[in-house]
C-alpha cells in the first residue's frame, strides 16, 4: 500500500507541511516546502540584485515590493524546479536512500498528477515575473533554457553542480534589471559570484549521496574532486568573494562595502574547518548553514546603502 505519509530524511522534522491536509502533503512535499533551504538559496540572489541594482543608484521602496513578489517567486519557482527535477529523476531517486520516499518513486503521486502542479506553479510564477519591466522579463524567461537541462547533466557531465550555478543564481540577473531597467558589467560581476557559491555549497551537499551515486552511474562534482575537495572548496569560496569585490568595485564602493564582506568570508573559512565529507550529517548541516552565509554576502551592498539611508 502507497504511504502517503512519508517524508524524506533530510526533511525539517515537525515541519508546517506534515500538519497540512492529508491531500496537499504529497504537493508540499514535491515542491520541497518542508525543506526550505533550497528556496533561501534560489532567493537570496535576488536579493543581492536588488540590493546592488540600489547601490548603483537605483533605490526607491518599490525595491521592498519587488523584494516581496521575489519571494514568493522563489517559493514558487523553486517548487516548480523540483517538481520537474523529480519527474525527470524518478527511476534514479527510487534506487538512493535519501530520496527513495519522495512522493513520486514512493507513490504518493503519478507522474501526471507531478505534471498538473508543475504546470499550475509556471503559470504562478509567470504572473509574478509579469509584474516587472521587459528587460527582467525576458530575463527571467531565458532561464527556462537552464531550468529545462539541469536535471540531466548528471547523467553527462562530473559538474552538474555548475549548471546548478548558471541556474540558482539568474535570480540576481531579474533582479538587477527589474530594478534598473538594464544589465551591466557589475551585475554579471554578482552573477559570476553567485555561480561559484553554488558550487561550494552544493558540492558540500553532493558528498551526501555520493556512495549511491557512484553505485548507480550519477555524477557529480562530489565523486570529481574526492579527497581533494576541500581546496577545491576554498577556490570556489575564494572566486566568490573576489567577483563580490569586483562587483562593488565596478560601482565605485566605499571601503564600507569590502569590510562588510570579511563576515562571509569568516563562514566561508568555518564551513571549510567544520566539514567532513565523509559524514553525511555533517555536510548537510554545513550546506544549510549557507542561507547565513548568503545572507552574510548581502552585508557589503546593505552596509554600503545605510549611509545614504541616514
Amino acid at each position: 500500500m502507497t504511504n502517503t505519509t512519508a517524508a524524506t530524511p533530510d526533511a525539517v522534522p515537525g515541519s508546517w507541511v506534515e500538519k497540512a491536509p492529508a491531500f496537499a502533503r504529497p504537493y508540499l512535499r514535491l515542491a520541497r516546502a518542508d525543506r526550505p533551504i533550497g528556496t533561501w538559496l534560489l532567493l537570496i540572489p535576488c536579493y543581492w540584485g536588488l540590493a546592488l541594482a540600489a547601490v548603483a543608484g537605483h533605490g526607491g521602496l518599490y525595491l521592498l515590493y519587488y523584494a516581496g513578489l521575489m519571494s514568493i517567486g522563489a517559493f514558487v519557482m523553486r517548487g516548480a524546479g523540483c517538481a520537474y527535477n523529480d519527474i525527470v529523476d524518478r527511476d534514479y531517486d527510487a534506487r538512493v536512500e535519501r530520496t527513495a520516499l519522495r512522493p513520486i518513486p514512493s507513490g504518493q503521486l503519478t507522474v501526471k498528477q507531478a505534471w498538473a502542479f508543475l504546470v499550475a506553479l509556471c503559470l504562478i510564477g509567470l504572473v509574478i515575473l509579469l509584474q516587472f519591466n521587459r528587460i527582467a522579463v525576458l530575463t527571467g524567461l531565458a532561464s527556462l533554457i537552464l531550468v529545462a537541462v539541469y536535471p540531466f547533466m548528471k547523467r553527462v557531465t562530473y559538474w552538474p553542480q555548475a549548471w546548478l550555478g548558471l541556474t540558482f543564481n539568474w535570480g540576481a540577473l531579474v533582479a538587477f534589471a527589474a530594478a534598473s531597467g538594464t544589465l551591466t558589467t557589475a551585475a554579471f560581476a554578482l552573477y559570476a559570484a553567485g555561480f561559484f557559491w553554488t558550487l561550494f555549497y552544493d558540492t558540500i551537499y553532493a558528498h551526501q549521496d555520493k556512495d549511491d551515486d557512484a553505485l548507480i552511474g550519477v555524477k557529480s562534482t562530489a565523486l570529481k574532486l574526492g579527497e581533494r575537495t576541500k581546496p577545491w572548496l576554498a577556490g570556489f569560496a575564494a572566486m566568490t568573494l573576489a567577483l563580490f569585490t569586483l562587483a562593488g568595485a565596478l560601482l565605485n564602493a566605499s571601503p564600507v562595502y569590502y569590510v562588510a564582506l570579511l563576515p562571509a568570508a569568516a563562514h566561508f573559512i568555518w564551513q571549510l574547518q567544520k566539514l567532513d565529507i565523509d559524514n553525511a550529517h555533517n555536510c548537510l548541516t554545513l550546506f544549510k548553514s549557507n542561507r547565513e552565509a548568503g545572507f552574510l554576502l548581502l552585508l557589503a551592498p546593505i552596509c554600503e546603502l545605510i549611509p545614504g539611508l541616514l
